[in-house]
């Protein structure tokens, strides 16, 4: 076994982190009290390149692949993780796309995704839940040459920065009676709702999408009608749930970072708190999860980019890598001791951004449903 990243992921990790550093780091404090993804920024990921990662080049991406795209949002979400959730929820999007599209509809859509003049979404939480599935109430009725859709989804990342949305509706019963549609921003019928304010993942737009008599044109039904589960379940599992593990394992890096300086640089009783015991096995408690978290990541990424089934190690690694981020940043606050409590320090932050993203992406009690079905197999 090879455990060397290839050359071009290694090149990805160190534009993105340079990048995450210059670019990213002073627009945080402004995404804290704002709570708005600042307007230059998608353009910036796009000339970056990252945005592309996983199209393919003759729609403007580099093809680099999930391994390359988990390693770009972990070096972002080191720096801010509402970056890091934008940014893989783009991917879900380009992905689906890439994927299940026609020609014509990746041709329209994914250059201009990769050049960062939107950011892409899916939708699919509603407020009856998200891995409901059969539960949600969305319908999109077939009218004439297209469908009409009715509903709301809710929780959506980038819902009010993209131009076009991939989203899913009932149109029949059953699991053959989900289908997927790509709705452009200006269709009459379909607008951005609330902005929701949350507790962690400052600056990451979140919020409702509402569709109300929306007529989309029967060209804009991504893959065949009745894919809609398939598609979802696809851009969920293999998309949605690794890309929130990679923003969890940038939370924790951080995490370990801010413990390590702190601890090096904070004296008591006459020397830094380094050389406390209790300092240190808190230090190599975090760094235990640091590692192993890596390594889940990394591997789904691997089996994705390999062509290999990845749906049980993507949930694991949602599973395991967001509870171990919560762990790491609480423990991360006990470290820096009253200073974990104040809003100068990172460590308050990154546990308020580990708690939203267990919830992300498949909580953690589905996680444990999809894994124990393949262990008890």
């Amino acid at each position: 076994m090879d455990f060397d990243l290839p050359r071009e992921v290694r090149l990805v990790r160190r534009a993105v982190r340079e990048f995450a550093d210059a670019t990213v780091a002073p627009l945080v404090e402004q995404m804290e009290q704002r709570d708005e993804f600042p307007a230059t920024l998608a353009r910036s990921l796009g000339d970056l390149g990252v945005l592309g990662l996983v199209t393919p080049a003759e729609y403007g991406g580099s093809n680099l692949g999930h391994l390359a795209r988990t390693v770009a949002v972990e070096e972002v979400s080191r720096v801010s993780a509402a970056v890091g959730i934008s940014l893989q929820v783009h991917h879900m999007a380009t992905a689906a796309l890439g994927e299940f599209g026609s020609d014509a509809q990746k041709a329209k859509y994914l250059p201009a995704l990769c050049r960062g003049d939107s950011l892409g979404t899916c939708a699919i939480t509603e407020p009856t839940g998200g891995s409901d599935l059969l539960g949600m109430t969305s319908t999109a009725r077939a009218v004439g040459d297209g469908y009409v859709l009715n509903g709301r989804k809710c929780f959506i990342t980038n819902c009010h920065l993209s131009e076009a949305v991939v989203t899913v509706a009932k149109t029949g019963e059953g699991p053959k009676g989900i289908s997927a549609f790509i709705v452009e921003k200006g269709t009459p019928g379909f607008a951005a709702g609330r902005h929701e304010h949350k507790l962690g993942l400052r600056g990451a737009d979140t919020g409702e999408l509402v569709f109300r008599d929306c007529h989309v044109p029967r060209e804009n039904l991504l893959g065949n009608e009745g894919d809609g589960m398939t598609i979802a379940l696809k851009t969920i599992g293999e998309g949605g749930r690794p890309g929130m593990a990679a923003t969890s394992l940038g939370i924790l890096q951080a995490c370990y970072d801010e413990s390590v300086r702190f601890a090096k640089e904070r004296t008591l009783y006459g020397r830094p708190i380094a050389q406390l015991q209790a300092i240190q096995w808190g230090v190599a408690e975090i760094f235990a999860e640091l590692q192993a978290s890596r390594w889940l990541c990394y591997h789904a990424s691997w089996l994705k980019d390999s062509g290999r089934d990845c749906g049980v190690e993507s949930t694991l690694a949602k599973m395991y890598v967001s509870e171990a981020a919560v762990n790491a940043a609480k423990k991360a606050v006990e470290i820096h001791g009253a200073c974990g409590a104040m809003m100068e320090y990172a460590v308050q932050r990154l546990f308020r951004d580990a708690m939203v993203c267990v919830s992300a992406g498949g909580t953690t009690e589905i996680g444990k449903l999809v894994v124990a079905r393949a262990a008890l197999a």
